[in-house]
């Protein structure tokens, strides 16, 4: 089972960055698919990216192709998603999950959620 926590939100200005990270407490981190969804407010959660177990994949959704990277450390139990270029729209409550099914931006698909981690992009 895994435990996943987010951190790196807050309040940024159009056109900045921010690095969020995501800690994995179990000892299966490698196994899983890690993927990033957002949700803002009166929207569903939507997917972002995911990285598959090695590392060879990468998906995005295509609102943030090119802004954002998705990398992962199986040796330190953890996620990043760096964030570039970032818009107000971007604003969103950020969750890491894990899940064992390769490459699903199904968010049905996740079995282990973080609490979420806040970005707020002002204009």
């Amino acid at each position: 089972q895994e435990q996943l926590v987010e951190s790196g939100g807050g309040l940024v200005q159009a056109g900045g960055s921010l690095r969020l990270s995501c800690a994995a407490s179990g000892r299966t981190f490698s196994t899983y698919t890690m993927g990033w969804f957002r949700q803002a407010p009166g929207k569903e959660r939507e997917f972002v990216g995911l990285i598959s177990r090695n590392s060879g994949i990468t998906r995005y959704v295509d609102s943030v192709k090119g802004r954002c990277t998705i990398s992962r450390d199986n040796a330190g139990n953890a996620v990043y998603l760096q964030m570039n270029s970032l818009k107000p729209e971007d604003t969103a409550v950020y969750y890491c999950a894990a899940t064992r099914s390769p490459w699903s931006a199904n968010r049905e698909s996740y079995d282990y959620w973080g609490q979420g981690t806040q970005v707020t992009v002002s204009s």
